[in-house]
């Protein structure tokens, strides 16, 4: 949605795919969100071609209690345009905030580690401002971190140290055509440079973990699908160390089917997804439910014994 003809292309002509049991069931998309002091909300009702049509339109200012109705009927946000208004504190300034919000949002998704995978290959070496939803680009983004925030950069190498101790550093050179991969050194060996085929599938999928969730500039929301897949088990306790301290510094969602990995967080931590009366029904535990059992037993394995609602044994949405 947040750029022109962008819901549009999304959608494809498949907009009734996206209703729940089709338009008749459900007319539309309510969406609400908020943004701190900012607020957003809007309606996607199908077309009879297939699109969906923005209504409803709705952006919010709260210590001013202030709201702006953007309209109905289009098929590209009002946002875009509202947003432009630059004054501190007023309803344009919230669209603005809005928007920039939405964009920086990061999903990612480091399950293709094959061969052929980008974050094994060579990569522009101007590709690094902004690591890549599937990693492709963890090499020149490495290296922009390294040239921009050292700190930043040694921090994702003490962690990488931790889960694969044989680990030294990274080989950032670019050659003649201004590429670059992921060569890395390992300890005892510095005159034999590594390729990043030598990393096993775990490792180069940390690598991108570890680049994700220390990056000294993170988006206002980090998504990470499944984590723990191809991990050692020792690396989820470094990995759950690593998502505690971005969450302190953005907001963080991880879909995971790992008990071993929620073992790490407390249960308050947990949202769980049920179905119920074929719709999925998302809710946050609360610890005062669990007190008795959690005497005994970690969140992991209340999990697996179908304590915790949507337990493991029901093979849970995420």
């Amino acid at each position: 949605m947040m750029k022109t003809d962008g819901l549009k292309e999304f959608i494809a002509g498949n907009a009734d795919t996206y209703l729940f049991g089709g338009p008749k069931l459900t007319p539309h998309i309510e969406v609400k969100m908020c943004f701190g002091q900012n607020g957003y909300d809007f309606e996607l009702a199908a077309t009879e071609d297939g699109f969906f049509l923005i209504n409803n339109e709705k952006r919010h200012y709260y210590p001013y209690n202030a709201t702006k109705d953007l309209g109905s009927g289009n098929f590209n946000p009002e946002l875009l345009n509202d947003r432009h208004g630059s004054v501190m504190n007023t309803e344009h300034n919230a669209s603005c905030y809005t928007y920039n919000a939405i964009t920086s949002w990061k999903i990612y998704h480091f399950h293709d580690t094959s061969k052929e995978a980008g974050m094994r290959r060579y990569n522009d070496q101007a590709h690094g401002a902004k690591l890549f939803m599937d990693g492709s680009n963890i090499a020149p983004f490495l290296l922009n971190v390294k040239k921009s925030n050292i700190d930043a950069y040694n921090e994702m190498i003490n962690a990488l140290r931790l889960v694969i101790p044989f680990f030294d550093d990274f080989i950032l050179e670019p050659n003649d055509n201004e590429k670059l991969r992921l060569n890395w050194r390992q300890k005892g060996l510095q005159d034999y440079p590594m390729r990043p085929t030598l990393l096993s599938d775990g490792s180069i999928r940390f690598v991108c973990l570890a680049a994700a969730l220390l990056q000294p500039e993170p988006p206002t929301t980090i998504i990470i699908d499944e984590p723990e897949l191809g991990l050692h088990p020792g690396a989820l306790a470094i990995l759950a160390e690593l998502i505690e301290d971005a969450s302190r510094r953005t907001q963080v969602i991880i879909s995971t089917q790992s008990p071993a990995l929620i073992d790490h967080f407390g249960i308050e931590d947990v949202i769980t997804v049920n179905r119920k009366n074929g719709a999925s029904i998302f809710k946050r535990l609360d610890e005062k439910d669990f007190n008795v059992w959690l005497e005994e037993y970690s969140v992991g394995e209340l999990w697996i014994k179908d304590v915790i609602p949507g337990g493991y044994s029901r093979r849970p949405c995420s």
